[in-house]
């Protein structure tokens, strides 16, 4: 602002009025014209001044050397930063998967684990009579036991172990206790009694049970032969040690539909089953017997032993089965001995095995003492996996 006389006033409201038309043009401070003059007339009609106003004259705006001069304060922009702006970019968003049309993949399955081997906790043994090994799987009278030689295990040599010119008792009393007692004969069991330990009483003893199952036996614990019933074939009356009970555990077999047997294979066998068959089954033959001695053992091993396997304790692998010949001939004593277990398949050993060697492995799986001969005998077990 010059201050000369009294012309102080028009010259700040001439410079003021400049100052606003720019800020006016500019758009800023105010409102955007949109007149049809538009803003460059409006400007020029502003700061022109009056021919006659004071600040036309040339002379009247030269300051004193002593003036002042104050220069108008302009409305202040809005300041220009000289930082350099950079754009933050985005983060990027966390792409989620869409599970509309994507297939899940298929649930990897651990393999199973491998169902433990249940061994054989029961034995149950057959005993036939008076054949040598060639007669039987040699000679193809006996499809049957072949077949059961050939899907399971057989001994191949295979001896009675006692002298061949006994007869059958001393074989049932070497295979049950380990001793043939010094007898040499075959009188019944009212002949003979023995007060020592036997496979019947080691199993009593554990607090476990036998059963002898005796095909055409009259009573329980039959002592004396009837028809086609000898107990020299079904040992358990000639020990006196397990008296006490002969006469629930020494019992008839029954046939295939009904009784002990069936239903023994059908609830539940003992610890120690003996199975034997009567003089027209069991190979020997007698009076009014088939004249097929081999075939007729054959047929009835065919009836019985399917039912056994068809049995819980067979299927849950805890029964073995052991069908073997008391003696061969008055020549030689080479039997058959076909062992039967869900986990003996296709074995044939040559291994030297005797009754003995039956009785050690009987032991064996019953978890009782050796008796007798079966001390020193090789063992079975391992040969036919039991």
């Amino acid at each position: 602002m010059v201050t000369v006389r009294g012309r102080t006033y028009l010259i700040a409201l001439a410079a003021l009025a400049t100052v606003l038309a720019g800020c006016t043009s500019l758009g800023v401070g105010g409102t955007q014209d949109t007149s049809a003059e538009g803003p460059a007339a409006r400007r020029t009609a502003t700061s022109s001044p009056s021919p006659t106003s004071p600040a036309a004259t040339p002379h009247s705006a030269t300051p004193s050397p002593t003036a002042t001069t104050s220069s108008p304060t302009p409305t202040r922009a809005a300041p220009t930063s000289t930082r350099r702006e950079t754009t933050r970019p985005a983060s990027p968003k966390r792409h989620r998967r869409s599970t509309a049309h994507v297939a899940k993949p298929a649930k990897v399955l651990r393999p199973a684990k491998p169902a433990k081997r249940v061994r054989p906790s029961k034995v149950l043994v057959i005993v036939e009579e008076n054949e040598e090994y060639d007669s039987v799987l040699n000679g193809g009278n006996a499809p049957y036991v072949a077949k059961l030689a050939r899907t399971y295990g057989t001994a191949t040599n295979y001896q009675a172990g006692y002298s061949t010119g006994c007869p059958s008792l001393p074989g049932y009393l070497l295979l049950t206790s380990g001793s043939t007692h010094g007898i040499c004969d075959d009188d019944d069991a009212y002949a003979h009694q023995f007060d020592g330990s036997s496979i019947f009483s080691q199993v009593q003893a554990s607090g476990k049970q036998w059963r002898v199952y005796a095909e055409s036996m009259p009573q329980a614990c039959a002592k004396g032969n009837s028809g086609t019933y000898v107990p020299r074939h079904a040992p358990a009356p000639y020990y006196s040690s397990v008296a006490n009970r002969c006469a629930d555990w020494d019992v008839p077999l029954g046939t295939t539909s009904s009784g002990a047997l069936r239903n023994g294979i059908d609830n539940g066998l003992p610890a120690f089953s003996f199975v034997a068959p009567d003089l027209c089954n069991d190979m020997h033959g007698a009076s009014g017997c088939d004249s097929g001695r081999i075939g007729a053992g054959d047929d009835w091993l065919a009836r019985w032993v399917p039912r056994i396997l068809a049995g819980p304790d067979y299927r849950a692998g805890r029964l073995a089965v052991v069908i073997t010949w008391d003696e061969g001939s008055s020549s030689s004593n080479h039997i058959p001995t076909i062992v039967i277990s869900p986990h003996t398949r296709q074995v044939s050993s040559s291994r030297a095995f005797t009754h003995c060697s039956l009785l050690r492995t009987t032991e064996e799986i019953l978890g009782v003492s050796r008796l007798g001969c079966a001390a020193g005998a090789a063992s079975m077990r391992s040969t036919f996996g039991l």
